[in-house]
Formats: structure tokens, C-alpha cells, sequence
């Protein structure tokens, strides 16, 4: 190797190791469930927030501030189902979304670190979530429903693949 030709390639080195490749994909998908732990952890506040309330007069008021006439079928309905929600079913609601964000926020952190674990973990409760979304898509069919369940579905295939790939040796 020429003189030019060594001093390129430590040059190259240099750089790689001052300024190594991010994974995209890992990089999206860490950020995809760190929105979904700020969610989350939303939702448990919300939840811990409402007890001790009227649910009933603070969904009437949530109806009104969507512009829903009072008397329609889907303020009835959504008016029965909030009679269903007592202060301990509240508190177990907002336990289990505070559990989740936590969840999410590792599997955020951990796959932004790029850390095997991560990619694991993430695989794993994916393939568990999965059986759950299927079952809630056949129930009730909409855009939102297909689409969490298309979007956990390429993040399973890039994981899956990201996973194959690291464990295929090398070639020189």
C-alpha cells in the first residue's frame, strides 16, 4: 500500500471511531417509543387527575368541547361506559399506563444506545402486543387500528432482520 493510500485509510478509521454509524432504523423506532412513553405517562396523569371527579360531568364537558350534541348516539354510549369507571378501576387504569411508559421509555433509551438488549426486549413485547392488536382490529376495523398494527409489524420485521444480520459472521 502506498503512503496516500494508509494515511486515507487511517484517516477513515479516525473518523468512524470519532463519529460511528447510528442506526436509522433503531434511531426511529427509539423515537417512535419515547413519543409513546410521553404518551403514556400523559395518560396516567390524566388518569390519577380525574379521580375524585364527576366523570360523568367531565366527559358531558369533553362532548361540548368537540362540538357533540348531548342527545347523539355516540355521547350516549360514551356516557355508559364512563358510568362503568370507578376511583379503583381509574387508579389501575393509571397504574398500568405509568407501567407502560416506563416500559416504552427502555425500550426507547436502550434501542437509541443501540444495546442488543434493547432490540430484544422490543421484539419480544412486539410479538406479545400482537395477538392483542389482531383481536382489537377483527372487533372494531378502523385506520387507526390497521395502522399501529402495520407500523409494529415493520418494526418486528427490521428488528428481526437487524437481529439476523448481527449474528451472520462476518465476511472479510
Amino acid at each position: 500500500m502506498s503512503e496516500i493510500a494508509v494515511q486515507e485509510h487511517q484517516a477513515q478509521t479516525e473518523a468512524e471511531t470519532t463519529h460511528p454509524h447510528h442506526d436509522r432504523g433503531l434511531l426511529a423506532i427509539g423515537i417512535f417509543k419515547l413519543s409513546k412513553s410521553v404518551l403514556f405517562f400523559c395518560l396516567g396523569v390524566g388518569a390519577f387527575k380525574l379521580l375524585h371527579k364527576d366523570l360523568g360531568d367531565v366527559a358531558m364537558r369533553l362532548a361540548l368541547i368537540l362540538h357533540r350534541d348531548p342527545e347523539s348516539r355516540f355521547v350516549t354510549l360514551m356516557m355508559q361506559q364512563v358510568d362503568r369507571i370507578d376511583a379503583h378501576r381509574l387508579r389501575e387504569i393509571g397504574f398500568a399506563t405509568f407501567a407502560y411508559s416506563a416500559l416504552a421509555l427502555t425500550e426507547g433509551i436502550g434501542l437509541m444506545k443501540e444495546k442488543v438488549w434493547a432490540e430484544y426486549l422490543t421484539t419480544i413485547l412486539t410479538v406479545m402486543f400482537l395477538p392483542w392488536e389482531l383481536f382489537e382490529l377483527a372487533r372494531d376495523p378502523n385506520m387507526m387500528r390497521l395502522g399501529l398494527l402495520l407500523a409494529n409489524l415493520v418494526v418486528l420485521a427490521y428488528l428481526l432482520w437487524l437481529l439476523r444480520r448481527k449474528k451472520q459472521p462476518v465476511s472479510p
